[in-house]
């Protein structure tokens, strides 16, 4: 069940640059880069002032301690803790400064993370497990965060404090300070040998993440499936050896870690003791003084902890690096465009003509009113090249106002056809036409705005039943009168009204709180609530009761009139609401007629509509086809 992303299966062993994946972060930071940059400045002022403190620690001891001035002893005592106390307040403006910036940083990452995946086509979210996406959008962005917050500042502030803390060393003994920077070029080489292997290592962890993410997600939303069918017990296998592989991940980051902090702790330990017996012997000739020697030990004390952290920061600049790549891949994933032209037809017409007058005000003037689909055919992006095409060359004309049942055998492309009319898909080939108006040629909100669908499985929101419903309203909004009437159509006032808030109720996440029937009778009454003037239903009435049906077919025909509709049926009642009827057969049109014409002529028809047997011989390109 592991739900790893395309992209993330090859990520992990490819070239990429640390510092060019973080420079993608530059957009985002540079809103806040006055009040960032003001505070890395005042980290490394405040990491500067740590380094005066063996300064002036030389001149008490050389100077008042050498010569028992007491007083002296006592204003060096004070200058050092007035240091040490500017010291902790620069630190803390400096967590002031970037704490509600960087906040603003990780939300603005996850606003534009959501609007672009809310952006892109059906295909991408087919392709990518909802867990990978929702890892980047809370783990990924929390560590870049927390990179910008700390590891970035304090590599800036650590860099500075090294190359300060050096430079005075060489003032104050160059010998000795040629032999605390020996282990320099050694512990660089040990870097970037460990950024190599631990870049993988992290990739790898994050992308196991996603995969425990996508099962703990699936399992949660289908605990029903899992309790019914006792599969606890292989759920919890699987949820298992995912989470062992990244805990084993983790296990070698670790290995890594305490590998290179190892090392980088222990030259600088050496060093520091070479020093200590070196400048004890520069001591007792006479060549260096004991002040200088105290202040040159705690200089290269201070300095442990900027080296002894790199380790730490290159681990966390490796993982947000990481994080940013996860990020951008899928922000760099492109949308198919908008449209091919202007149009603004979905603002000026109306949603819904009157009945009687729809061909005549819908035809627009171009004398091809109504949905028409002229050669189109479709292919999934990710199909072999080899293979078949999902639909090709239908061509179907639903006319103005007139209502249109698609039939066909399982697997014939139904959904796929009717998702390309509201723009779910693409079409590969061909045009498809609403009123004469390439809809390629409007923008998706301008289709969606005429185009109203309700799916074979319904899909609720955890918000209240009018919230779901109004979700195909204009704008949104809709007053009472048109949400009541939404759901009379849908017959579901009724148990809507026999609700604890009535239409205020929350239905919960994913509906599961109401039966089959009831979710799709909400989303039902969602597609028409806005008044439509296209209307594509996928098989609308399958989880209802026979009685529940026939009152639902009874308020449609009424809402159907004047609106142009195509309907996906598997059952006779429903093509009953169509005035002609559609057979979809291996991705084509093969027959369309009314439904008496079709039970006559189409073998395959009967087969579907009766269950009658076909003649083994008989096959949608031995029937005759009526287009009209």
């Amino acid at each position: 069940m592991s739900a790893t992303d395309p992209i993330a299966q090859d990520s992990p062993a490819r070239k990429r640059s640390v510092v060019r994946s973080l420079l993608r972060l530059w957009p985002y930071v540079r809103p806040v880069r006055a009040r960032f940059f003001t505070a890395a400045g005042v980290a490394v002022l405040a990491s500067c002032l740590s380094l005066v403190l063996p300064m002036i620690l030389r001149w008490i001891v050389d100077g008042p301690v050498a010569e028992r001035d007491l007083t002296g002893v006592w204003i060096g005592g004070l200058v050092l803790l007035g240091v040490g106390v500017l010291e902790a307040l620069l630190f803390g403006l400096r967590r002031w400064l970037v704490a509600r910036p960087l906040a603003g940083v990780e939300a603005s990452m996850r606003n534009a993370l959501y609007r672009h995946t809310q952006r892109l086509p059906v295909a991408f979210h087919d392709r990518w497990s909802s867990g990978q996406l929702l890892s980047r959008a809370t783990g990924d962005l929390q560590e870049l965060r927390m990179f910008l917050a700390f590891p970035l500042t304090f590599l800036v502030v650590n860099i500075s404090t090294i190359i300060v803390g050096c430079a005075i060393m060489l003032s104050l003994s160059w010998q000795l300070a040629l032999i605390v920077m020996s282990p320099f070029v050694p512990l660089l080489w040990v870097c970037v040998s460990f950024e190599k292997q631990y870049s993988v290592a992290a990739r790898r962890a994050q992308d196991q993440m996603g995969d425990l993410t996508t099962v703990t997600e699936e399992s949660v939303l289908g605990i029903r499936v899992i309790k019914g069918f006792g599969r606890h017990r292989s759920q919890a296998r699987v949820f298992r050896a995912l989470s062992s592989e990244l805990y084993g991940t983790e296990v070698l980051k670790a290995r890594m870690l305490g590998w290179i902090l190892a090392v980088i702790i222990a030259l600088p330990e050496l060093v520091l003791g070479v020093v200590l017996v070196v400048g004890v012997l520069q001591v007792a000739s006479g060549a260096l003084s004991v002040g200088t020697l105290v202040a040159f030990t705690a200089i290269a004390l201070a300095l442990r902890w900027p080296v002894e952290s790199i380790g730490f920061i290159l681990a966390m600049c490796n993982e947000a690096a990481t994080a940013s790549d996860r990020f951008f891949e899928v922000m760099d994933t492109e949308p198919p465009p908008e449209s091919a032209g202007a149009a603004a037809l979905a603002a000026t017409a109306p949603r819904a003509p009157a009945p009687g007058a729809a061909e005549e005000e819908l035809a627009e003037g171009t004398g091809e009113g109504g949905l028409r689909l002229n050669a189109v055919g479709f292919r999934y992006p990710d199909a072999p090249a080899d293979a078949a095409p999902v639909l090709h060359g239908i061509d179907l004309h639903v006319r103005a106002g007139e209502t249109m049942a698609l039939v066909g055998a399982t697997g014939s492309g139904k959904t796929t056809l009717t998702a390309l009319i509201p723009r779910l898909h693409e079409a590969t080939e061909g045009t498809i036409t609403l009123d004469g108006q390439d809809i390629a040629d409007l923008t998706r909100a301008e289709v969606r705005a005429l185009v109203a669908v309700a799916f074979e499985e319904p899909t609720l929101f955890s918000a209240s039943v009018r919230e779901n419903v109004l979700m195909g309203a204009v704008d949104g909004t809709a007053d009472d009168e048109e949400f009541r009437r939404a759901l009379r159509v849908a017959q579901a006032t009724e148990f809507v009204d026999a609700l604890p808030l009535g239409g205020d109720t929350e239905v919960g996440e994913q509906g599961m709180s109401l039966s089959g029937g009831q979710r799709q009778r909400l989303a039902l009454a969602r597609a028409v609530v806005g008044r439509p003037r296209f209307l594509v239903l996928d098989d609308p009435l399958s989880a209802l009761d026979v009685h529940t049906e026939a009152r639902v077919e009874a308020a449609l025909r009424e809402v159907l009139v004047g609106t142009t509709a195509l309907v996906v049926a598997h059952r006779p009642s429903t093509v009953m609401l169509a005035d002609r009827v559609a057979l979809l057969s291996g991705g084509r049109v093969t027959a369309v007629g009314t439904h008496a014409e079709l039970m006559g002529t189409s073998t395959e028809y009967r087969h579907l509509m009766s269950g009658e047997e076909r003649d083994p011989g008989t096959g949608p390109e031995r029937e005759e086809v009526s287009v009209r």
